[in-house]
């Protein structure tokens, strides 16, 4: 009972620190990437998913990866909801994240969980992508 306990107050901690501005749709998410010339960071996960969980508040609560992650569209899509998971690429697992330009073209998929070395080194294998297709 106190491991639940002191996880769900951890959990609930992180989340107060949790700075990414998540869009509340892939729609509103990919006009705000078209006006503002960013890249769309599309995170599928499950309600159940552990792994999920990990990634949002290991990895993307990390203070390097949401300072490097300011500069992104993010939206958090469920693997449940089906009409807009029928508008994103193959979906391999959960958790999944896709970078993708304004025009849903994906630059860069990752399936699992990933520390913060490791996603850092994806950002930046992003935006060097970014970079060589302008």
């Amino acid at each position: 009972m106190k491991k639940i306990l002191l996880l769900s107050v951890f959990l609930m901690f992180t989340q107060l620190f949790a700075d990414l501005d998540w869009q509340k749709d892939l729609s509103s998410a990919f006009t705000k990437a078209g006006k503002e010339h960013k890249i769309v960071m599309v995170m599928v996960e499950g309600e159940h998913c552990k792994w999920c969980k990990k990634m949002r508040y290991r990895t993307l609560g990390d203070e390097g990866v949401e300072k490097k992650l300011s500069n992104y569209v993010t939206v958090r899509v469920m693997e449940e909801d089906k009409k807009a998971v029928k508008t994103l690429p193959k979906i391999d697992g959960v958790p999944t994240i896709f970078f993708m330009n304004a025009d849903k073209e994906v630059i860069q998929k990752l399936v699992g969980y990933y520390d913060v070395d490791d996603f850092l080194s994806f950002i930046t294998t992003v935006e060097e992508k970014r970079a060589a297709q302008k």
